[in-house]
């Protein structure tokens, strides 16, 4: 069974203390998060990539604005094979990158119209799914994946969320749909 890690949006300015959007806690995660990407065959990583007037900016705080260091993912969840794919309809070739990062410009990373290629590309069983915010971006991740008709899985121990109680309002949402919700020892 070929499972696809999926790694939502671990970027500096969401993880470090002194990111724009920093979610408490979600610094502990890093190491985890390195683990899980090292150890699976294939990752996909969800980025923000964000112009300096994105319109995202309406909603939330300006972050992930590409070049800057918080739009960087920590050295700790790079895997040295990898290949980015941008937010514009292009052709998607992956060759023989273990690691996908996808750019976003909204907390929805089916917002990016390369995503349906990707998922056929990497050919998933099923999906296991961490990062942050766990009601926000890994919410919109796990409800788009679900949709595929293949399982998910989210990693309970890798997620980090702003609100405790949205957090298991959405654990709840998912196992209602079919998904579970495990420890990263699971997989």
């Amino acid at each position: 069974m070929r499972t696809v890690f999926v790694d939502v949006d671990t970027q500096l300015d969401f993880l470090a203390p002194a990111g724009s959007l920093y979610v408490p806690g979600a610094e502990k995660l890093v190491g985890r998060i390195g683990g899980l990407n090292r150890r699976a065959e294939v990752v996909l990583s969800t980025v923000d990539a964000h112009s300096e007037n994105d319109p995202e900016f309406q909603n939330w705080p300006p972050h992930c604005v590409v070049g800057t260091t918080g739009q960087n993912k920590p050295a700790a969840t790079l895997l040295d094979s990898r290949a980015v794919i941008g937010s514009r309809p292009a052709e998607v070739k992956l060759g023989d990158a273990r690691q996908v990062i996808l750019e976003k410009q909204s907390v929805d990373c089916f917002s990016n119209p390369n995503l349906p290629r990707v998922l056929a590309l990497l050919q998933a069983d099923r999906y296991a799914v961490y990062g942050v915010v766990t009601e926000i971006c890994v919410r919109n991740a796990v409800l788009g994946l679900l949709r595929t008709g293949k399982p998910v899985i989210v990693l309970e121990d890798a997620v980090q969320h702003l609100s405790a109680q949205a957090a298991d309002a959405f654990f709840e949402e998912l196992r209602a749909a079919g998904g579970q919700v495990l420890r990263s020892t699971a997989v």
